[in-house]
């Protein structure tokens, strides 16, 4: 497993054309950025956990059929400290660092302290995002990095909590038709009580400059609206978050039992732990469903529960017949982190697949809300009135509502859609095909109506998150092209853009590039000024 997922990336930092087999859409023009882990180990020092790697930004342009690529290393302080340092010193999810032994006492001290409050990374390593007309890299700390996705150069750091009251948001926001995006955060320390916290930053915000200094743009984030919050069921346990929902007219948000544990973080440095270990699943909680009106800011008064699991990625939502559907990927328990260690990734591939089959896979399923509860309503029935769903919404004695999914689809993570399709009914998802592995081996295509799949597959080959792009004056949902960035276990196979049909999932082309390129997690899409 280790020459694909733990090998040390490398930078192309100028353009490499690729080779082209077969025939790229003419109307497929635009930069496919996508980020990822790419640098495991620095001087004699090495992570311990694959979501700690350095993050390596690379991205594919499509232009008059042709690709070229390009990828550099994130420029973050976090980058720059370990670098400068010719080791690891600053600490990120699976690996805690201490100051160097040979510091002096006080030297210590001030370092301890400085760590009760985590100040965290600025490796900004999982998504890349928009606000406004800004393009940044984000994870879910405080700090996002903006990069211009052309070049990839990094431009400079923003701190979320210059702007909102926030420690913690999320890589996945939604962006709605008119541009405008939104996301959600955590505030836990610092900020009042604790509490989620759902924004909006402006489609055009970062567009108006200083008045004192007219060479500079304000950052997006400096128009950054709140659109409300959700105070926590526990200030000591709040429900962990990597996505969220949005249909037309309403924010979901699963407060699950997947928690993190705040004493432990802000004494995980002094515990000698990471800050992976303050994550906790709780089986014997439940997993609560926030329904929030997205113009009033105010949550639908009606307790949704369910049975716990947990969640990191939301497939779709929206509204029909008096109910809100969403599509999460959900699991049985948290041990999904636990497998992407370093160690656990170096095994051998035959001993990989035999010690994780204990692990649970991803399984896609559909809740089912109704958003009026008549309260004469008599216990035990079921007020989801949809055809075309088995998903139940019962109600108990207290007046709430006990939620069991309809499952649509098992072993799929990384979920994409036709994103014109967001907060809309739909019929179709994308994602990687995982059975024995969290490594993706296929692409797979699903149809929600009729509860069939489709394939893409290759020996040998790992394909990345697919993305979805609709063909110009398209009419129907899977009328587009999905991009795939493949890698190989074959040192002999060059890695490839692939260019699918995403109606029948055949390959329509592929461009073969003479560079390194590393497995990475999630990307966005920027057509070219005037096309799509």
């Amino acid at each position: 497993m280790q020459a694909v997922f733990t090998k040390n990336g490398s930078e192309t930092p100028e353009p490499v054309k690729a080779k082209v087999s077969g025939a790229i859409p003419d109307w497929l023009q635009g930069t496919l950025v996508r980020n990822g882990p790419g640098l495991f180990s620095i001087g004699d020092t090495a992570y311990n956990h694959w979501f700690d790697g350095m993050a390596l930004i690379h991205n594919f342009t499509f232009k008059d059929g042709d690709v070229y690529y390009r990828s550099k290393f994130l420029q973050s302080e976090t980058f720059k400290r370990n670098t400068g340092a010719n080791r690891i010193v600053v600490s990120e999810f699976g690996t805690m660092v201490y100051p160097d032994p040979c510091k002096n006492i006080f030297s210590k001290a001030f370092t301890y302290f400085s760590n009760a409050i985590p100040d965290f990374t600025d490796n900004n390593l999982v998504n890349i995002i928009r606000y406004g007309e800004d393009y940044y890299a984000a994870s879910e700390v405080n700090y996002i990095n903006k990069i211009d996705p052309h070049t990839l150069e990094t431009v400079g750091r923003t701190n979320y909590r210059n702007h909102i009251a926030l420690n913690l948001a999320t890589a996945h926001p939604h962006y709605d038709e008119e541009g405008n995006t939104y996301n959600m955060g955590t505030a836990i320390i610092g900020f009042g009580r604790p509490k989620y916290m759902i924004f909006k930053v402006p489609a055009d915000a970062s567009g108006t400059k200083k008045k004192k200094d007219e060479g500079k743009k304000k950052p997006a984030m400096s128009e950054v609206e709140q659109v409300c919050s959700i105070p926590f069921r526990s200030s000591l346990y709040p429900s962990y978050f990597h996505s969220f929902g949005m249909t037309e007219n309403y924010i979901i948000f699963v407060e699950q039992a997947f928690k993190l544990d705040v004493f432990k973080l802000a004494t995980a440095y002094f515990r000698g732990v990471n800050w992976g270990s303050c994550l906790k699943y709780d089986k014997d909680d439940m997993t609560y469903f926030n329904l929030i009106n997205r113009k009033t800011g105010k949550a639908v008064s009606t307790k949704f529960y369910g049975d716990p699991f947990v969640v990191f990625h939301h497939i779709n939502a929206f509204e029909e017949d008096g109910h809100v559907v969403f599509d999460l990927i959900t699991y049985k328990d948290s041990n999904l982190y636990d497998m992407f260690y370093i160690e656990n990734l170096n095994q051998d591939t035959d001993k990989f697949v035999e010690n994780n089959k204990i692990f649970s896979p991803p399984v896609c399923q559909r809740f089912v809300l109704p958003i009026t509860v008549d309260k004469d309503t008599p216990v035990g029935t079921n007020l989801v009135t949809l055809k075309d769903s088995s998903a139940k919404a019962v109600t108990e004695k207290d007046g709430s509502v006990f939620c069991s999914p309809d499952t649509l689809f098992v072993g799929l993570e990384l979920p994409q859609i036709n994103y014109k399709f967001n907060t809309k009914k739909y019929r179709y998802f994308y994602g990687s095909r995982v059975e024995w592995s969290p490594h993706p081996n296929k692409i797979a295509k699903v149809d929600i109506v009729t509860r069939t799949h489709q394939e893409w597959r290759e020996e040998e080959c790992y394909p990345s998150e697919p993305v979805f792009v609709a063909s110009p004056d398209a009419e129907e949902e899977d009328d587009g092209v999905l991009l795939s960035s493949v890698v190989s276990l074959n040192p002999e196979k060059p890695p490839f853009m692939l260019i699918l049909n995403a109606k029948t999932m055949e390959e329509i082309a592929r461009a073969s590039v003479d560079a390194t390129i590393h497995m990475d997690l999630h990307g966005y899409f920027i057509p070219q000024k005037g096309s799509n």
